[in-house]
């Protein structure tokens, strides 16, 4: 897709995968009417059928690159290449996504910064890539921002978070070892000031230390949510506990909080996994919410 223009910022979009699951299996408890409801604005042919049972909840992973001022921002770096996982479906993967960021107008030595949303698989694997049998940072000329309450979360190896603690091995340590990672706290100013610039907001909740980038530059403000929300359905449920969420209680508070603020200020959101243009705005619908995303 073309890069989206708020003022001094060009935002664009690096693709790396399409990832089906059933539905009910990641959000059980949507209904019939939960379905019916999401049809009227969001009814993706193979994803979404009537009957929850049949529809799946495909995550669209990619990234996302701020370009503003003199910086290039890298924000959640997907699943990454030849990574022994324990989940199948990512197990040894082989995308174009190095392909996809030349095609946005990158190559990996133009980054300046990586930020990571949280530190979840499918959001920090391309911080690293295999050169000679070793696990290097893949932007070598990177800054890379690291929440520390995740860190020293997932450091741990805490009970039920193998997959991300896998990750945590080989696309987390090496970076740290190379001495270009840096442990912030949840209220981090990347670039400038809050307000202009590029800065981060806690959103704890879906992982101990999930955190929000915003971003303003003499336009309109953008919110890069991560998986604060994953799928269009939870605009609609965004009460339920949602599979992988640590604090699911808290994990509700935030989708709903940030889906408000959202639509009441008009921010143009950037997705970790909504599919299509992935961008667009939050609307209310009635005392729920819907999405409208960008046109190609």
């Amino acid at each position: 897709m073309k890069p989206i223009e708020l003022g001094r910022m060009r935002v664009h979009k690096v693709h790396e995968m399409d990832s089906p699951t059933p539905l009910l299996m990641n959000l059980p408890g949507v209904t019939a009417e939960d379905i019916a409801r999401m049809r009227r604005w969001y009814d993706a042919p193979g994803e979404i059928h009537p009957d929850p049972e049949q529809c799946l909840m495909t995550f669209g992973v990619h990234s996302w690159v701020i370009d503003i001022d003199d910086k290039r921002i890298l924000v959640d770096a997907c699943d990454g290449n030849h990574k022994n996982r324990s989940v199948e479906a990512v197990h040894q993967l082989n995308t174009d996504y190095l392909g996809n960021l030349a095609r946005a107008g990158f190559q990996p030595e133009d980054i300046d910064m990586v930020m990571c949303t949280h530190l979840h698989f499918d959001h920090i694997g391309w911080n690293t890539r295999l050169e000679n049998g070793q696990w290097v940072p893949t932007f070598r000329n990177a800054r890379y921002v690291f929440g520390q309450r995740d860190y020293d979360y997932f450091k741990a190896n805490p009970e039920g978070e193998a997959v991300h603690f896998e990750a945590f091995q080989d696309s987390i340590l090496p970076v740290m070892e190379a001495g270009q990672g840096e442990l912030v706290e949840a209220d981090f100013c990347a670039h400038r000031a809050i307000g202009n610039g590029v800065w981060l907001e806690p959103a704890f909740g879906h992982s101990p230390g999930n955190v929000i980038v915003n971003a303003q530059a003499d336009g309109a403000p953008a919110i890069f949510w991560g998986d604060v929300i994953h799928h269009p359905i939870q605009m609609i449920r965004f009460d339920l506990p949602f599979a992988f969420d640590a604090d699911p209680v808290a994990a509700s508070r935030v989708r709903q909080e940030v889906m408000a603020r959202a639509a009441d200020e008009q921010i143009m959101c950037f997705p970790a996994h909504f599919r299509g243009t992935s961008a667009g705005h939050v609307h209310r619908d009635g005392d729920l919410f819907r999405y409208q995303w960008v046109e190609e």
